[in-house]
């Protein structure tokens, strides 16, 4: 079962306001998008994905595996590396543990995997969201 779409703003007289609201970003370059990344593919419409929230720069959608009961990947609409999307994760980190706050108010985790060892299965940067349920030692 999929997840309702999230609009900004959010109702939430804790967390009032978007994620922009925090803090304004410095411009980033312009990446190009890559023919070859499914990440892209899915920002430009051209392969499916349930989007559970997108704005101008991020997109949150719901991952293929179902491992746990939510079970998301938050990423930058452009086209950039797992070390470069962290060095600059301001906006990217408010939205995922934004959207990971209202569908998992039990508790959510954020995980990013970086290279070969960490079995990164997709060069564009992206950072999960679990929750759902007790997730204990699961690491992700």
């Amino acid at each position: 079962m999929g997840h309702p779409r999230i609009q900004w703003p959010m109702t939430d007289p804790d967390h009032p306001g978007s994620p922009d609201d925090v803090a304004p970003r410095d411009e980033q370059p312009t990446r190009i998008a890559r023919p070859y990344c499914v990440f892209c593919n899915i920002v430009a419409r051209k392969e499916p994905a349930n989007i559970i929230y997108e704005d101008d720069d991020v997109i949150v959608i719901q991952n293929i595996l179902r491992w746990v009961p939510v079970m998301l990947l938050a990423m930058p609409k452009d086209h950039r590396t797992q070390l470069e999307s962290w060095a600059d994760m301001g906006h990217l980190a408010r939205v995922a543990s934004e959207v990971g706050r209202q569908l998992c108010p039990g508790g959510f985790r954020l995980v990013s995997n970086f290279g070969y060892d960490a079995m990164q299965s997709q060069e564009h940067a992206h950072v999960h969201i679990l929750g759902g349920t007790f997730l204990g030692h699961y690491v992700g």
